[in-house]
């Protein structure tokens, strides 16, 4: 029996994992939730699956969730705030974390579950985007084991040998190829992309997540962060990592080798897969998901990336490649961006603008341990902030 705690339980990543894990009660145990705000849907799982703590983010949430909870009659404990986050993600009773908190709060409470050498299961991709070496540092050091739960990272650690060590030569790898939809707007007109609202960047056309997620997507931006995450996971530089435009989303990637050969990952477009691949790893579980019928497709297509289309994959690729704080000064600038965007202040095309005005202004430092990389986080929304006020 393995015990699990999912960070996000509420977001559309906590959500599939519980499916999952209902199937396979015989193998999963919840031992702790958490939400920041969804305090009713919070209340639900917990009815459901009895964890023995539960998290949320402030101490009204608190308040609120043990008031359900005493109703019911449920003796679950509940905390809130980023010091609770992190006890569940360590705590002794805990074999597994799913790391599924959206943006940089997911990045001390993922840490503290690699330090407690914990199966984390990463869906949080700014923990390697902000803080990659620190992180990969703090898995081999506590012995930690590291699996990708994003659809792409998961399809190539797939692809990879066994015995892979984040050694793209020694394997014979000769590229990583993350494929992508291409989002909302790939066949859209450039010059009408300043007219995008938020109800249309959210509206993915094959895979559903989250209002940031969807806006990433919809920007690329998400692709430029999972190819700093693939940076980190595989070992591989910028230059072995392409990007693919596979609007069907069937592929999930692939790994090219020096041989010629081409080893891809394919599947409906469903996260319960992945999340089954990590939580049984290595063996293989059920995820409810249906069959790939390759017969239903009369194509599929593979386009390269268009970085007029996509300024901010192209601002990604400059970041890795900088290294240093540019990621977390990358992502920080986004997360700010994406918040003003799908609150009306500023218009599509100011996503990538706002990214490119942070990154030019602030200086690309050295990051020696996590204090230096909130700084630099802190210093980059500071700065988005004031841009947008200004």
């Amino acid at each position: 029996m393995q015990n699990l705690t999912i960070l996000g339980s509420t977001g559309s990543i906590g959500v599939s994992t519980l499916d999952v894990v209902a199937r396979h009660p015989d193998r999963y145990r919840v031992h702790a939730l958490s939400a920041h705000t969804r305090v009713q849907e919070l209340a639900d799982q917990c009815r459901r699956f009895r964890p023995r703590v539960a998290v949320v983010g402030t101490e009204a949430a608190a308040a609120q969730l043990r008031e359900l909870l005493a109703s019911d009659g449920l003796a679950i404990e509940v905390a809130c705030g980023e010091a609770a986050l992190c006890a569940i993600a360590s705590a002794p009773e805990c074999d597994a974390v799913m790391a599924a908190i959206v943006g940089a709060a997911g990045l001390a409470p993922t840490l503290a579950a690699a330090r407690a050498g914990k199966k984390v299961l990463l869906a949080n991709k700014e923990a390697l985007v902000m803080s990659g070496q620190l992180f990969m540092d703090a898995v081999a050091t506590n012995g930690a084991t590291l699996l990708p739960i994003d659809s792409e990272h998961n399809a190539i650690f797939q692809c990879l040998p066994q015995d892979y060590a984040r050694t793209p030569q020694a394997h014979g790898i000769a590229k990583i190829l993350l494929t992508a939809s291409g989002g909302p707007f790939l066949n859209r007109a450039v010059e009408t992309l300043g007219d995008v609202t938020p109800e249309e960047a959210v509206a993915h056309p094959n895979w559903v997540m989250g209002r940031k997620i969807s806006v990433d997507s919809a920007t690329m931006m998400n692709k430029g962060l999972e190819v700093i995450e693939a940076h980190w996971l595989f070992g591989a530089s910028a230059d072995q990592i392409d990007v693919v435009i596979h609007p069907q989303s069937v592929i999930h990637s692939m790994v090219s080798y020096v041989d010629g050969s081409v080893l891809a990952q394919l599947g409906n477009p469903d996260m319960r897969t992945p999340i089954a691949h990590a939580l049984a790893y290595p063996e293989r579980i059920a995820s409810g998901v249906a069959p790939l019928d390759l017969t239903a497709f009369a194509q599929l297509r593979f386009l390269p990336p268009d970085f007029t289309r996509f300024p901010c994959l192209r601002l990604a690729y400059d970041a890795l490649r900088a290294g240093g704080s540019a990621p977390a000064l990358l992502n920080a600038a986004n997360e700010v961006a994406v918040e003003a965007f799908l609150a009306g202040r500023i218009g599509f095309r100011m996503i990538d603008q706002l990214i490119a005005r942070v990154m030019d202004a602030l200086p690309h430092e050295p990051v020696a341990d996590i204090a230096a990389v909130l700084e630099q986080d802190r210093r980059a929304r500071s700065l988005a902030t004031g841009y947008l006020i200004s």
